[in-house]
């Protein structure tokens, strides 16, 4: 019975993944959709004390993350969806998720920091060819603005791993 609201969650993971690199945002609506998923789970698990130690650590990860929030350091979405996958996630595998979702966030932010120093090669090899139509559709030579990291993919990304294990360990 569980693995239905597994496969649903995975779904709604993938589309928060790509919404939050399209627009770097992480709606509410799906944010909740993950939370009532983990609380379906853990009502079908039928292990109250599961529950309230998947609660705690629910509300202890969100204040963490509520408190990177107000220091800048992470969007508010992604502070409530790192709270909502670990309702989830359950408390057995959080630590687990939590490893994964940062080396997932470490290597995203390694690859925009990449991107964002190699643009400008390419805007000077554009601009010594005089293709200003690359230049235009490529977005290089463009008023710099400052890079952001969709940290959402790197929670959805370490969320559907743990699911997808959780899901291949339960027979």
């Amino acid at each position: 019975m569980q693995t239905p609201v597994m496969f649903a969650a995975i779904g709604i993971l993938v589309i928060i993944a790509y919404g939050d690199v399209c627009t770097r945002r992480i709606p509410n609506l799906l944010t909740t959709a993950i939370a009532m998923l983990g609380l379906v789970r853990m009502i079908i698990a039928d292990d109250p004390i599961g529950a309230v130690h998947t609660l705690e650590a629910s509300a202890a990860v969100f204040a963490v993350a509520f408190l990177l929030f107000w220091r800048g350091v992470l969007g508010g979405g992604d502070a409530k969806l790192v709270a909502a996958m670990v309702l989830i996630i359950g408390y057995d595998d959080l630590f687990g998720f939590l490893l994964l979702m940062s080396a997932c966030g470490g290597a995203l932010a390694l690859a925009i920091l990449a991107r964002d120093n190699l643009a400008p090669l390419g805007s000077h090899f554009l601009r010594s060819t005089r293709m200003p139509f690359a230049r235009r559709i490529l977005g290089w030579g463009t008023t710099p603005v400052r890079s952001t990291v969709p940290y959402g993919v790197a929670i959805a990304a370490a969320g559907v791993v743990t699911l997808i294990l959780q899901t291949s360990s339960v027979k």
